[in-house]
């Protein structure tokens, strides 16, 4: 049975592992079998946009690509609001147009998520990576059509479990993103909470991820 990693910064090659692996199109890697791609809101540079943009629509027409991300908002950095939406709505617009999953760096912008998604009609798959906050706003999200995905922040706030164990079967990930334990530990955690064996959680997890991305592997 396979591990599913929804988002890492690094391919290990793990032939236990199916991971995916985030991308940016400035440093594009072509040796990584599957991958998502997309412009973090920490790094946009307006200077090479219009390529980074170009480079993601012709990655999201490959079947390697599995994702559009990370991309999204974060109120907590010096790039201005205007700037993070109008690249991240560029990015939903090849989302739709490819038929790819968006995954999500979100960072303090729920409320501005949930009205982006209603404006766009958005209709891909859109998961927030590493969640992070309370059962209620677990809740919000998953009354809105997203999915999540738990991480380093499972293993070390206790107070995730809660949210975590709020979140039905068929709408959850786990990953390690630039967690330095490994992704065994997160899977050992998550069924502990949910009371039920790691390979019954890999097929769960599995279940999820064949629906969400239909994989080449």
């Amino acid at each position: 049975m396979s591990y599913y990693n929804l988002h890492t910064h690094k391919y290990t090659g793990n032939p236990d592992v199916i991971e995916l692996v985030n991308q940016y199109p400035w440093e594009f890697d072509a040796t990584i079998p599957q991958y998502s791609i997309g412009i973090h809101p920490w790094y946009i540079d307006e200077v090479r946009l219009e390529l980074d943009l170009k480079i993601i629509a012709e990655k999201l027409a490959l079947p390697e690509c599995l994702a559009l991300g990370e991309c999204g908002l974060d109120k907590r950095i010096t790039v201005p609001m205007a700037l993070q939406t109008r690249v991240f709505e560029e990015q939903i617009v090849l989302a739709q147009e490819f038929q790819k999953p968006l995954v999500l760096h979100l960072v303090a912008a729920y409320d501005e998520l949930i009205a982006i998604k209603k404006r766009f009609q958005i209709t891909v798959p859109i998961i927030l990576h590493g969640f992070s906050k309370n059962e209620q706003v677990a809740r919000q999200l998953l009354d809105n059509g997203f999915y999540l995905s738990f991480g380093k922040y499972l293993l070390r706030n206790p107070e995730l479990k809660s949210a975590f164990l709020s979140v039905p079967d068929d709408r959850f990930f786990l990953e390690t993103d630039t967690l330095e334990e490994a992704l065994t530990e997160v899977y050992e955690l998550a069924a502990l909470y949910k009371g039920i064996t790691v390979n019954a959680l890999q097929d769960r997890v599995a279940q999820n991820w064949t629906k969400i991305f239909n994989p080449i592997v």
